[in-house]
């Protein structure tokens, strides 16, 4: 099934700075990573906003982490269409992307998190998100889920 995974996975996988983070929590994200990697399809902009952003929050060469090593997988298959699917989001001159929707409700959701959102409605299958400890997906849950976005809450505890 083919997922888009917010950075914050990657990051709460690895087990470090990010305090709020269980160690549940913390369980959940590195499963779901690596099913990602053996079951899913990974789908990502082929601008590499989002692979930017992996590489700016964990480590490219794969290690100490998972979320490190998930980084290295991504580098690795990027162009693999059996593991990794690449769509066309495109930037605005406000920082955002045509594809994120023009919302009145979504006008405070995170800037960061635009090519998410872009990414996901770019595909023709409308994909799930996949949040860790991101508190702003539940905050604007039903304005995303109105513009035909899934959350997946992976650690809905660390968001209450």
């Amino acid at each position: 099934m083919p997922v888009v995974v917010d950075t914050n996975v990657l990051i709460v996988a690895n087990g470090r700075d990010c305090p709020q983070a269980t160690p549940a929590c913390q369980l959940t994200c590195i499963q779901h990573l690596r099913h990602t990697q053996t079951h899913d399809l990974l789908v990502i902009d082929d601008s590499f906003h989002i692979l930017r952003e992996y590489q700016r929050k964990v480590s490219p060469t794969g290690q100490p982490g998972v979320g490190d090593a998930f980084l290295k997988w991504v580098l690795t298959n990027q162009a693999n269409p059996f593991r990794c699917q690449q769509v066309t989001i495109t930037p605005t001159a406000s920082g955002s992307f045509q594809e994120f929707p023009d919302a009145p409700d979504l006008k405070g959701f995170d800037p960061s998190d635009h090519k998410f959102v872009a990414t996901a409605l770019s595909h023709r299958d409308r994909l799930p998100i996949l949040n860790a400890v991101d508190s702003d997906w539940q905050q604007f849950g039903i304005a995303l889920a109105a513009a035909g976005i899934t959350v997946r809450q992976l650690c809905p505890e660390t968001l209450k």
